[in-house]
């Protein structure tokens, strides 16, 4: 089916008499539960750790994605719904109108079926690793060499950090830590009772042996021994924690990598280590709790440290009400009960799996393996690339402040320049002060090095730290505290809102009076992820917006909510209204028959109000396509409510994280780029900012970035009025010979952003070669006569190609058929038959030209081992297929000899001008 013809399924445009009104008390039909959302949105992630274009080891990785999501989904989202479900007030959700538990018995009915497809994929995978030497090998699997080797091992690396426990009625049942492994050990009953015969023995045996002065002393020894390998009483139950002391991942003899889990290193010495029992049994179990705390109860500002009060509920947190409890293998009958029964969860809140508890070990298995080996299992190495609109060798402050607006894409371009522009802030003297809201950090960040080192030069340096940034709370705090020790003055924001904005303003004395540097971007400072999210970073000395920023700032070191300001929204006041009052100027303009449209790319949509009110626009005739990466509340393609609607989605290597707002049609829309999700908690709760695009050449290059991920066929996926999504691959084409092409459009953004460094770099160079050339004719030319010299064509012709790729230093393309857009920066689409998104309609199209998925399959960090990006209906693979190896949108330009045999042509040049 052509993409069109699979999207395009609106009904004519209805008037605004056609709108249909929900029934009182039901959920409108184009709503659906959050919550089941984001699990069909994990199933996604999953299904990308069975598609076969993906190598082998980031399948994996993928898997282990899909573990962690659905752990922190427990950890939050299940236990805010159990806290929930324990208050006596009537809650309800207002998408779907279920109750806290009515929602929980939906997750753990969807996540029963989840697990199944879990296992196969992990398995699936495990068995194809182990065709190419990664051997995963369970305790069944060994062989006698194995499991000699393993016997030493466990005595010398395992053993002496073991801490086992007994349960019974002198040793209660222990605290299990969140997320932690345990080996528990079934003890036999019957045991019990031998024991105690044995103990009764050993008593009367001893009165005898008292008695008995004459007994040999060899006899004695073994009864002392028997005396101390006997249990205690009444135990059936042990426990041993995974000691984190050892190596998870434990390296078997033998060719090639194979290994096996320290979980099952332990339970292969459990019988020694309950020596003194008879072990029954063995399992490996996994808790997992609540922890979803309040960062705002039980606190009096006035009376304590903030950073001390949030040290206080990050240890709350780890001993909260369980939610979940796995198992490797089914617990026995007597188990189960009893574990479920200690830990208050019934019998539906259990999971076997046979996929390892804890998947965290998969990240690195890579370094095990040698280069060779290595490069045939992960991506292909990708580094950001400096972006071309910069020069590396000048400073980056003077390019910003001499020229016009900057947007640095990531990860495809580097966070380099803006790390760079703090750090020559710190040393310049015109800078007065810096000022920059933090919600994530890496653990070790340049960025903040940057503005530790401004502080201690003097400047003004203001940082607000969101410590509530959910599980950085503790990397944040240790920041804060060495910020605060270089003389930083830091703010923690307001009671009442997280501070999400992501906005540093630089604030410099010149000649000509106070100028301000702002940068705004879409996502958080923190350089790791910034190699593996997608964002926008826009770096601007608009004068408007930088006394916006400094107006911000003062609102929050007052914690002062203000809608005060000419160019930036800001939530919680302006963002959702404004987004309403731009919906209603569309819907306005379908009713007099006038061009309209809507766009937003966005993590997640769940507010009612931002639903409704595009459900009254589809009604109305407007357009709206919208690049949701993972929960949409927003069912599209219903009748009568959001025929006009389009809900797609892009999981692949990197995390689609920029937010982008587009109102009007594509040939004159309003562009905003936004820290903020169309989620309540964004609206309503939290301090976002959106910010508008002004200068027409970068909105152009948003419009095409816009184009080419809406022209992916390899990890586009279409959300179906049945709330189910087409399957991976559904849009690709099939080429005149049968085969199978994919275009994937964070591949083609790679392969963009390398191309335009390498094009960069090469003009660098050949102005080099330029200028030396006029270096030297000047210096032949002082010391010889001067003569007339007239241009030959040749000469003429030399000079052609630096004037060419003098034009690529500007964003221009080096042919016409390349079509990298020299305003905007980014390559479109440029085959005859790549299609574009209407203007009109915003709507869904093919491409023509895609890159085959294997050519550029998602790739590696600087590492050359890279991760997919965190946070990816029941698995489906697409059939059998080929792909082939085409280049991607954009054309690659025509050959170049290399650099010396161009330098070397200039020097002959050069000669044969004198000659």
């Amino acid at each position: 089916m052509h993409i069109k013809e699979a999207l395009c399924m609106a009904n004519d445009n209805p008037t605004s008499s056609d709108q249909v009104i929900p029934a009182a008390g039901n959920p409108a039909p184009y709503l659906q539960n959050r919550e089941l959302s984001w699990l069909d949105f994990n199933e996604r992630v999953l299904e990308q750790g069975a598609d076969e274009s993906v190598p082998l080891l980031q399948r994996l990785n993928f898997i282990s994605i899909f573990w962690s999501n659905l752990q922190e989904f427990f950890m939050v989202r299940v236990g805010s719904l159990t806290d929930l479900s324990l208050v006596k007030k009537h809650i309800v959700d207002s998408k779907s109108n279920m109750t806290p538990s009515e929602q929980l018995r939906a997750i753990y009915l969807r996540c029963h079926e989840l697990y199944p497809a879990y296992e196969r994929t992990f398995e699936q995978v495990r068995l194809l690793l182990n065709k190419v030497g990664v051997t995963h090998v369970r305790p069944d699997e060994l062989t006698d060499e194995q499991r000699s080797y393993l016997v030493e091992y466990a005595e010398a690396n395992v053993t002496p950090f073991l801490s086992p426990q007994i349960i019974n009625a002198r040793h209660p049942f222990p605290h299990l830590e969140n997320g932690a492994l345990y080996i528990v050990v079934r003890l036999d009953e019957e045991a019990d009772n031998a024991q105690d015969q044995a103990k009764s023995e050993h008593k009367k045996k001893d009165k005898k042996g008292k008695k008995s002065k004459g007994k040999p002393a060899k006899e004695s020894t073994k009864n002392a021994s028997l005396s101390q390998n006997v249990g205690a009483e009444g135990t059936m139950l042990g426990l041993i924690p995974l000691p984190r002391q050892c190596a998870r991942v434990v390296k078997l003899p033998g060719d090639g990598f194979s290994f096996i889990l320290l979980e099952h290193v332990v339970e292969m010495v459990a019988e020694q280590v309950f020596s003194m029992y008879t072990v029954k049994h063995t399992n490996v179990i996994c808790v997992t709790r609540n922890a979803d705390i309040d960062a705002t109860e039980s606190t009096d500002e006035n009376d304590e440290d903030y950073r001390e009060h949030m040290k206080r509920i990050l240890k709350k947190r780890a001993r909260l009400a369980p939610v979940r409890l796995e198992s490797e293998r089914e617990l026995s009958d007597t188990l189960e009960p009893l574990l479920l029964d200690r830990l208050n969860l019934k019998k539906h809140q259990m999971f076997t799996t046979s996929v390892p508890l804890d998947l965290s070990f998969t990240w690195g298995l890579a370094s095990h393996l040698s280069e060779k080996q290595c490069a045939a299992l992960v991506y292909p190495p990708f580094t950001p690339q400096w972006p071309a609109c910069l020069d590396r060798k000048h400073p980056i402050m003077d390019q910003v402040t001499a020229g016009g607006d900057v947007l640095l894409s990531y990860p495809y371009e580097s966070m380099d320049p803006f790390v760079q522009l703090l750090r020559e802030a710190s040393r310049d003297p015109r800078v007065i002060s810096i000022k920059i809201t933090l919600y994530r950090l890496a653990s070790q960040s340049h960025l903040a090095e940057a503005l530790i080192d401004a502080a201690e030069n003097g400047k003004e340096v203001t940082a607000l730290f969101e410590l509530r940034a959910r599980f950085d709370e503790s990397n944040n705090i240790e920041w804060s505290q060495r910020f605060e020790q270089a003389g930083c003055n830091v703010i923690y924001g307001f009671r009442d809102y997280k501070v999400h904005s992501k906005i540093c303003c630089i604030t410099r004395q010149t000649d000509d009076g106070i100028q301000h540097i702002t940068q705004l971007g879409t996502g958080n400072y923190n350089e790791k992820t910034a190699k593996l999210y997608t964002d926008l970073s826009l770096i601007t000395t608009s004068p408007t917006i930088g006394r916006d920023a400094t107006e911000f700032f003062r609102n929050m070191a007052l914690e002062n909510v203000s809608d005060n300001y000419d160019v930036l929204w800001v939530a919680p006041l302006q963002v959702k209204p404004l987004i309403l009052k731009n919906i209603d100027h569309q819907i306005e303009l379908a009713r007099r028959g006038e061009p309209c449209g809507l766009f937003f790319k966005t993590n997640s949509v769940t507010d009612k109000e931002i639903i409704d009110k595009i459900a009254e626009a589809s009604q109305a005739g407007v357009k709206t396509v919208m690049l949701v990466r993972g929960i949409s509340c927003l069912v599209p393609g219903v009748e009568g409510y959001t025929e006009n609607v389009r809900v797609v989605s892009i999981v692949g290597r990197m995390l689609e994280h920029s937010r982008i707002y587009g109102f009007g049609p594509r040939t004159n829309m309003k562009i905003y780029l936004a820290s903020a999700d169309l989620m309540t908690r964004n609206m309503d709760k939290r301090v976002e900012i959106a910010w508008p695009v002004l200068d027409e050449k970068l909105r152009d290059r948003i419009l095409s970035y816009i184009d080419v991920s809406l022209s992916d066929t390899a990890k586009l996926r279409e959300l179906l009025p049945n709330r189910r999504y087409t399957p991976l691959g559904f849009f690709a084409q099939v080429s005149p010979e049968g085969k199978t092409i994919r275009f994937d459009s964070q591949v083609h953004f790679m392969d963009e952003a390398r191309l335009k460094a390498r094009m960069s770099t090469e003009v660098e160079v050949e102005r080099e070669v330029e200028k030396h050339e006029v270096e030297k004719r000047e210096a032949v030319a002082a010391a010889e006569p001067a003569t007339p010299v007239t241009a030959t064509a040749p000469a003429a012709a030399a000079a052609a190609p630096a004037g060419a790729t003098g034009a690529v230093a500007n964003g221009a393309a080096p042919t016409a058929a390349a079509s990298a857009d020299a305003s905007a920066g980014t390559a479109t689409p440029a085959t005859s038959e790549a299609a574009a998104v209407p203007p009109e309609a915003m709507s869904l199209t093919s491409s023509a030209a895609p890159a085959d998925a294997a050519s550029g399959s998602p790739s590696a960090d600087a590492t050359g081992t890279s991760d997919p990006a965190l946070e990816p209906d029941a698995i489906e693979p697409a059939e059998e297929v080929t792909t082939t190896a085409i280049l991607p949108h954009i054309e690659q330009p025509p050959h170049k000899p290399s650099l010396l045999v161009r330098a070397l042509a200039a020097a002959i040049r050069f000669s044969n001008r004198r000659k």
